[in-house]
């Protein structure tokens, strides 16, 4: 399927930067303490609207990539060596904004032999001893799926533990680096055998069918996962894939009610919605919350 012609965003995706306190102070949270967010790395388009709500979604392990995925627009190369003061950083970083519920997420740090899954743990270890009342949701790589790694984060015990599958199988090979569709599924899988709450997130308008969309739906709870976020793929940069489709709101309307039908606890679905967006009112909504 080729591009649409025209380049121009429809109005449904129109989105303004806000100058607000409350932006400002996360933003300064984040810089002061030499912090990296998936909002500011992945250009989310949502990122004035969570900032000025007091919530970021913080980047550990680096701001480098191992993998080179045609979506994402975070560098990829050779990263750093892991900073050892990041957990601590984080968990103060959650105090200091008085977060209820904070999102982790991370580059895929393929160079490491636990791929950084030893860090995951210690970063959420250290968000709790110092925000004991803070719900804890996490949005992992897949460790290329394996038990033993995957054991290490699973044990800390996040609330929320949240994996993107991103795209429709068919389109997997050429959209994602390194990463395969069974391998995602897999991860959810393991995550909910640990008794843990899962997530996912996926993509549209990058050439799927209908068909496709409604196949991984049903693909993502075979596998008991509990929550479920679909939004508009928008290409970054010019190096990313372009959009092929821009996907109409009805259409993700359609969809969030077929995956409520089919059993999934919560869904955000929207042009504009992503893995972390409205993280804690989904996590509410859900009424899987203790």
């Amino acid at each position: 399927m080729k591009p649409e012609k025209t380049n121009r965003k429809p109005l449904w995706l129109k989105t303004k930067l806000p100058n607000t306190k409350q932006y400002n102070q996360v933003k300064q949270v984040v810089e002061l303490n030499h912090l990296h967010t998936i909002c500011s790395s992945g250009k989310c388009p949502n990122i004035g609207q969570c900032w000025t709500n007091g919530t970021a979604t913080f980047m550990i392990s680096g701001n480098i990539c191992t993998r080179a995925c045609r979506f994402c627009a975070t560098e990829t190369g050779k990263p750093l060596p892991l900073d050892a003061d990041e957990p601590l950083k984080i968990a103060q970083a959650v105090h200091l904004m008085n977060l209820s519920h904070c999102v982790i997420t991370s580059v895929d740090r393929d160079d490491l032999p636990d791929k950084s899954a030893s860090h995951w743990a210690e970063t959420i270890t250290q968000i709790r001893l110092l925000n004991p009342k803070t719900i804890v949701e996490v949005l992992t790589p897949d460790f290329d799926a394996q038990e033993n790694l995957l054991q290490i984060v699973f044990n800390s015990k996040p609330d929320i533990f949240s994996h993107n599958i991103e795209t429709v199988k068919s389109l997997t090979p050429q959209i994602r680096s390194r990463a395969r569709y069974d391998l995602s599924l897999r991860v959810l899988e393991l995550a909910k055998q640990a008794q843990l709450i899962t997530k996912t997130s996926f993509m549209l308008g990058l050439g799927e069918s209908k068909e496709e969309v409604i196949e991984l739906i049903h693909d993502i709870k075979s596998v008991g996962c509990n929550l479920l976020a679909i939004g508009q793929y928008l290409q970054p940069t010019k190096q990313n894939t372009p959009v092929i489709r821009y996907v109409p709101p009805q259409e993700f309307d359609f969809y969030k009610e077929t995956a409520l039908q089919i059993g999934f606890d919560q869904v955000e679905s929207g042009p504009l919605v992503r893995s972390s967006y409205m993280a804690e009112k989904t996590f509410i909504e859900s009424k899987l919350r203790p």
